[in-house]
């Protein structure tokens, strides 16, 4: 785990109920997630937003959770269990330069951890990997830590990876962008730690 990583019992300190209150996965993913998508939640942590994915797919949908603490992903797997969602969950152990997943998703969520990879060229390539062609990536990043300069190099870099700039997304605390995928590239190997599916 890199230096810049934050560590997964430091979660527990924004990974709450009171967090609703700030950031209402409804709102924030409105438009974007339906019925019997395929979407993934990249750097995963506990499972905030998996959770809510989960219910917004359906039965017919899958939701990908990616994550390189493995501790997160025993969490998410936990809450998953706990509300009946783990059917429509699979978590995948990743490391901190290479995504893995067997998956063409509809949409990717990227929240608050791009400016932790090593380097965001290769996230942005493994990405496209992983959505389908006209696949949307929504990436939001703390302004705390990501000033507007920086987030717009995060931008361009996208930009020269493959991604379109569709909107700029209003959520909290953040800066916030929506992108599409404008390529379609082989799928890479999958490694995951889920458990089968009954």
């Amino acid at each position: 785990m890199g230096p810049h990583v934050c560590p997964w019992w430091l979660a527990y300190t924004f990974d709450n109920p009171f967090r609703r209150l700030v950031h209402r996965p409804v709102k924030i993913f409105e438009g974007l997630i339906r019925e019997g998508a395929t979407v993934l939640d990249i750097g995963c942590g506990m499972g905030f937003f998996t959770l809510a994915m989960a219910a917004m797919v359906g039965d017919g949908g899958r939701v990908f959770a990616l994550d390189i603490q493995e501790q997160m992903l025993k969490r998410v797997r936990r809450r998953a269990s706990n509300r009946g969602l783990a059917h429509r969950i699979t978590t995948v152990f990743c490391e901190p330069d290479r995504l893995f997943a067997e998956v063409r998703a509809d949409f990717a969520l990227a929240f608050w951890m791009v400016h932790e990879v090593p380097d965001p060229r290769a996230f942005f390539r493994q990405v496209q990997l992983l959505l389908k062609p006209d696949g949307r990536l929504l990436l939001v990043e703390p302004r705390v830590h990501v000033p507007g300069p920086r987030f717009s190099q995060i931008l361009e870099i996208g930009r020269a990876e493959g991604f379109s700039f569709r909107e700029e997304r209003q959520v909290r605390l953040s800066r916030g962008a929506l992108l599409q995928s404008t390529g379609s590239l082989p799928v890479p190997e999958m490694r995951s730690t889920a458990r089968p599916r009954p």
